[in-house]
């Protein structure tokens, strides 16, 4: 397995003649926690010699109770205050751990948090266990019934995205302690600064909990930032005290060569997830690779899809065409 000594020194802000590489999906059901999750990440890694590794988060999130979904805002006071270390978190944390015993020190590993509202919109429905690439469309039942409650009771909905956020925060810390070089933060506005939510909702109630959760892993070398869905507002998160920037450049935008204008951090994407990887050729994907690698320039820059992908659709020759073709061409 090479061990790749220029991933951090990216992360820095170094430009590299050969940008890092990695992608990742979800794993299934059964791969979510325990050793078929370790076993899952392991095998991902080593089959494509990745130069980082994203560990995925799907082992579920505390509830007050196993089956306690919030439909009203009468509901979030049923929401206790989370220390980081209830059974849901252990979990993934235990992988962490092994995976960080597997690999050893010298393999770049960040660990997968979803920001305040996207956990609470997956407080609004059962827990599923089944996760896969994000749709482009994003209003949906969840949208509806947050909307009802910000109407029914602002306050309670703000009050609980702030405990939410301080119980994310306080497991973000303990995934450092796991053996994590960072995390790997989702946010989207798309679902927040929408109608018929009240304007500047998202940096009124979500930006003080996505900055908390930062804050918590602020000795971290290696933050991303995942901007997902289509960004209502990109420069609020180009902004953000995190290292590196992801996002579906391709599909979503801005451009690579457009962030440029708006951040002066690492950038990472440059392959489009929704439609190259599953649906172009591997001179397709090589074209996109090397496209990517000229909008970004002397930028700091990490090659990876703008999201996760869905493996049962991704031909293995185009994710071995992504690699070679970032592996052969000199940046710049």
């Amino acid at each position: 397995m090479a061990i790749p000594e220029n991933v951090l020194s990216v992360v820095a802000g170094a430009a590299a003649s050969q940008p890092p590489v990695s992608f990742w999906h979800h794993f299934s059901p059964g791969e979510a926690s325990g050793q078929a999750a370790v076993d899952a990440h392991l095998r991902h890694f080593e089959r494509w010699d990745l130069d980082f590794l994203k560990a995925m988060n799907d082992a579920g999130f505390p509830r007050p109770a196993p089956d306690w979904i919030a439909r009203s805002a009468a509901d979030l006071s049923d929401l206790p205050e989370l220390t980081g270390s209830e059974p849901e978190f252990e979990a993934e944390l235990e992988v962490v751990r092994s995976l960080r015993s597997r690999l050893g020190p010298g393999v770049p590993m960040i660990v997968t948090v979803f920001n305040a509202w996207a956990t609470l919109r997956r407080l609004c429905e059962p827990e599923t266990g089944t996760h896969g690439p994000p749709k482009i469309v994003a209003w949906d039942a969840r949208d509806d019934t947050i909307s009802r409650m910000l109407a029914e009771d602002a306050e309670a909905v703000a009050n609980a995205v702030a405990l939410l956020g301080r119980g994310l925060a306080r497991f973000a810390a303990r995934c450092l302690e796991a053996g994590a070089d960072g995390i790997f933060l989702s946010v989207r506005d798309d679902w927040v600064d929408a109608p018929p939510n009240p304007a500047g909702s998202y940096d009124e109630i979500v930006k003080p909990a996505d900055l908390a959760i930062l804050d918590a892993a602020g000795e971290a070398s290696f933050n991303m930032l995942h901007i997902c869905g289509k960004a209502l507002d990109f420069a609020r998160f180009a902004a953000y005290p995190a290292h590196v920037l992801n996002w579906a450049d391709r599909y979503a935008g801005p451009s690579l060569s457009e962030a440029k204008a708006l951040t002066d951090k690492p950038l990472s994407g440059g392959v489009d997830n929704l439609n190259t990887l599953p649906n172009g050729t591997p001179e397709q994907v090589e074209a996109e690779v090397r496209d990517a690698i000229r909008q970004a320039g002397d930028r700091a820059f990490l090659l990876t899809p703008g999201c996760t992908y869905d493996p049962s659709s991704v031909p293995d020759e185009n994710l071995s065409a992504m690699l070679r073709a970032a592996r052969s061409v000199t940046a710049g």
